[in-house]
């Protein structure tokens, strides 16, 4: 049986400042929030508990200068959650820097596989 190939996977990880980080799981998580409309739903799409999803989001709402996500709590219509203009602005502006720091190592990525024995 033929081995199956895998394909490199870098990571993009920004350390802001001591202690503060955007990297893949953090946009994954705010990506969820945006389309399914809850903390909840976007923990479970990604194996997620609750309380790490809201630990996560309420990290990020505390570092930056304004919260990126808002919730509204349960009752008749279920509550939610959704980005706010600034959530959208850095998971937007992180998705950029992601995609030109890998596009800008892609050719060393290339190089590095061809040095892997087969």
């Amino acid at each position: 049986m033929p081995k199956r190939r895998v394909e490199p996977q870098p990571n993009f990880r920004l350390q802001l400042k001591h202690g503060v980080a955007m990297g893949p799981g953090k946009a994954e998580l705010l990506e969820h929030i945006a389309e399914l409309g809850s903390i909840t739903r976007a923990g479970k799409a990604m194996a997620m508990s609750y309380r790490t999803a809201w630990q996560l989001v309420n990290t990020m709402n505390e570092h930056f200068i304004g919260p990126l996500v808002v919730s509204t709590k349960g009752g008749a219509s279920g509550g939610g959650a959704q980005l706010t203009p600034l959530g959208e602005d850095v998971l937007r502006r992180y998705r950029t820097m992601e995609q030109r720091a890998l596009k800008a190592i892609a050719k060393d990525i290339a190089h590095l596989e061809s040095l892997i024995r087969t």
